[in-house]
């Protein structure tokens, strides 16, 4: 029987592609989001419950896993997929924009983990993969904020993943590359965005397809406990940085 699988950040992107991936492999799912109307959009059948869930607020967070494993049981896989890129310069950014970055990116994954963690500890099982990117561990220009946020859900997942895994217990990240997500859409600083879309151009104007992401976790996922794809990093094969 297939376990629970929770994903944060499901109404679009890498989520949305995970979500739909994971639905015809006939997982129970609990797919979270602020945009719970773009989820029901996916239009998944089966076990799929859909909650409003902020991954900032760690109270709601776990109202929702706890009501999913009620109905399917513990969570078996967690997928911090949540995210936030708000492009600019440290000179002219809003730091409110850094906090953004910083509360969605680092302290959402810490409060998904703090969650399952106990449980999976116990039971000497159970799987958590935090979505990062190629920015958790090189510099791009007008990234500061964001890639400070990437190098923290790099450093904190290491760090998880040594403390748990005697108890058999699996941390993985995934660091996908620049692809087709609604991650821009928030950016606020023209000329920041105008110099990433050159920069997409130079790619031959398409990036990574998030399905492709959506299967990598699977095969990471689907792997026997005892083997830990610790991190892949996946991007275009046209990307150059």
């Amino acid at each position: 029987m297939k376990k629970l699988i929770v994903i944060t950040g499901a109404s679009s992107g890498f989520g949305a592609a995970m979500a739909r991936l994971f639905n015809e492999n006939d997982y129970p799912l609990l797919l979270l989001g602020r945009r719970t109307e773009k989820i029901e959009a996916l239009n998944l059948s089966g076990e799929v419950m859909i909650r409003h869930a902020d991954v900032t607020d760690q109270d709601e967070l776990a109202k929702a896993i706890h009501e999913a494993e009620g109905k399917y049981g513990v969570t078996d896989l967690l997928i911090n997929n949540a995210g936030v890129m708000l492009l600019g310069n440290v000179w002219k950014q809003s730091s409110k924009e850094w906090q953004t970055m910083l509360d969605t990116n680092i302290m959402g994954v810490l409060n998904g983990m703090q969650i399952v963690l106990p449980e999976m500890k116990k039971n000497h099982h159970g799987t958590i993969i935090n979505i990062s990117s190629i920015a958790g561990f090189k510099a791009f220009q007008n990234h500061a904020a964001y890639v400070a946020s990437k190098f923290g859900v790099h450093g904190l997942s290491e760090t998880v993943r040594q403390e748990v895994s005697g108890e058999n217990v699996r941390v993985m990240l995934v660091a996908p590359g620049a692809a087709e997500t609604e991650l821009l859409t928030h950016v606020t600083d023209d000329k920041a965005l105008s110099e990433y879309e050159e920069w997409k151009q130079s790619m031959g104007g398409i990036t990574l397809d998030p399905k492709h992401v959506a299967e990598t976790v699977k095969f990471m996922y689907e792997m026997p406990q005892e083997v830990n794809i610790r991190e892949v990093d996946i991007a275009a094969t046209l990307q150059d940085n």
